[in-house]
């Protein structure tokens, strides 16, 4: 069946109820703007008037039958696969609905380290148990890259009832994996592969990007759209092929799906995915572009590093996403977070992320020639006013602990609180995560080390934002007793 990817289902069913100038006496309570006054004379009463809840005609997010489900087979078309669900709590609850389908309580889950503080969230929920693979490292840059092969085989040799290997497509800073190897191997071992595609929705519709999840066959993925792909910050799909049990996703996904979607965030992923299948190619060839011209600009100027495609074929890095626009500082004589706040205070300009050695910018569809140029023109001139001086390298990211509770048992177990130079040995009742990425230094059931610790403090020396722990200074750490 051919569909039309012109059309937009539930965006028109949204205007027409806004048209109708429908009397409403059901929630949300503002009324369609009239409720609100102040927020509507900010952001227009358009918006609030599409505010809806769930009706007939509008249909329903849990168990769709009308216009929903026919958007979410147009996004399952335009992603090639055999089913889509929309989120609105973002990639964060497609992630763990993916380990709730193929996990159940005891089951074992092949897990990157460098995975998102979600998948622990899913662990959590499902009771499985984690196995975790050392990414690559890729020391000069001082980041995670993706797995290996070998290190997955490896993985599966050690765990041969694994009843799925989840994967990284791509990670935040571009690196993919060799995906369709991946892929092949584990189903060889009759091993589910899930995919966390939150940095890489817009892949699909250009063909100058790594090989998505449903390209290389794998069994789910989920997808920021809000992210990369021009839908409103919250609003994500879950994909998965046509051997899953469609059925049984949307019941995982209704044990913590909101009663109350809202219908803005679903015609933004109804109007995106209209945008990637008829006009993606053209945008992200721009997008590509740019991002090209930008990082060619940057590498001429002393004590700056962007990295690319070169990376490719490095250790754990098969693929490369252009348009994540990672920047070195580190031979400026800056720690990223130090480069994140002066082009942020001095130039007007916020960057994705930083880490300790790197600034990423992201470069979407939506980006223009101006912001590429600003964002060189401010590194040009940071770079002009600084007195070279190379910060010595000391990528330090700790092995994987040992886990000696399961995250579900710890989670629920009784705790204590230490001081976090007093938990060397300690049971970690707590996670642990610079964030962004949001990968845990330490998590949930693991054995606390003196080089955690160490790792922990560098990152509080340099004002990185950490989140996890009950203490917000993260002077303290909560133990299981």
């Amino acid at each position: 069946m051919n569909l039309d990817q012109n059309s937009t289902p539930l965006f028109d069913a949204v205007k027409k109820y806004v048209d109708d100038k429908v009397i409403p006496f059901h929630v949300p309570g503002h009324k369609q703007g009239a409720g609100l006054r102040e927020f509507a004379a900010y952001i227009g009463d358009r918006i609030l008037q599409m505010d809806a809840n769930g009706m007939d005609d509008l249909d329903y997010a849990n168990n769709p039958s009308g216009v929903i489900l026919e958007a979410e087979k147009l996004m399952a078309d335009a992603y090639g696969a055999g089913n889509a669900f929309f989120l609105v709590n973002g990639t964060t609850s497609g992630v763990q609905a993916m380990i709730l389908e193929a996990c159940k309580p005891g089951s074992k889950i092949l897990i990157p380290r460098n995975a998102h503080k979600s998948t622990i969230g899913g662990i959590i929920l499902s009771g499985a148990i984690p196995c975790y693979i050392q990414p690559q490292i890729n020391k000069e840059l001082g980041i995670a890259m993706g797995v290996t092969l070998s290190s997955v085989k490896e993985a599966i040799k050690k765990n041969p009832d694994a009843e799925a290997l989840f994967l990284i497509n791509p990670t935040y800073y571009g690196a993919a994996s060799d995906l369709k190897a991946l892929v092949r191997t584990a189903h060889a071992n009759g091993i589910k592969v899930l995919v966390d595609e939150a940095h890489g929705a817009h892949m699909p519709f250009h063909e100058d990007f790594p090989l998505t999840a449903m390209e290389a066959d794998a069994d789910m993925s989920a997808v920021s759209l809000h992210k990369t792909a021009g839908s409103m910050t919250q609003s994500s799909a879950l994909l998965t092929n046509k051997r899953i049990d469609s059925e049984h996703v949307r019941q995982v996904l209704n044990l913590t799906y909101t009663s109350s979607a809202s219908y803005i965030l679903m015609c933004s992923l109804d109007i995106a995915r209209k945008q990637l299948a008829t006009r993606g190619n053209e945008m992200l060839s721009k997008a590509l572009r740019l991002a090209r011209a930008a990082r060619e600009e940057i590498n001429k100027i002393e004590g700056l590093y962007a990295f690319g495609r070169e990376l490719i074929g490095t250790p754990g890095c098969f693929d490369f996403d252009e348009t994540k626009l990672g920047i070195n500082v580190r031979k400026l004589g800056y720690t990223g977070y130090q480069m994140e706040r002066k082009l942020r205070e001095g130039y007007n300009i916020q960057v994705e992320m930083a880490d300790l050695y790197n600034v990423l910018a992201l470069v979407t569809l939506g980006d223009s020639e101006s912001n590429l140029d600003a964002l060189v023109s401010a590194l040009k001139d940071i770079a002009r006013k600084t007195y070279v001086r190379e910060i010595k390298n000391n990528t330090i990211i700790p092995v994987n602990p040992d886990l000696i509770v399961p995250p579900r048992e710890a989670f629920y177990s009784p705790k204590r609180s230490v001081g976090l130079d007093e938990s060397v040995g300690e049971i970690s009742g707590e996670m642990i995560m610079a964030y962004p990425p949001g990968i845990p230094v330490i998590g949930l059931g693991e054995r606390i080390t003196r080089e955690i610790i160490d790792y922990i403090k560098i990152l509080k020396s340099e004002k990185c934002q950490l989140q996890g722990a009950s203490d917000p200074n993260v002077e303290y750490i909560k133990v299981i007793k």
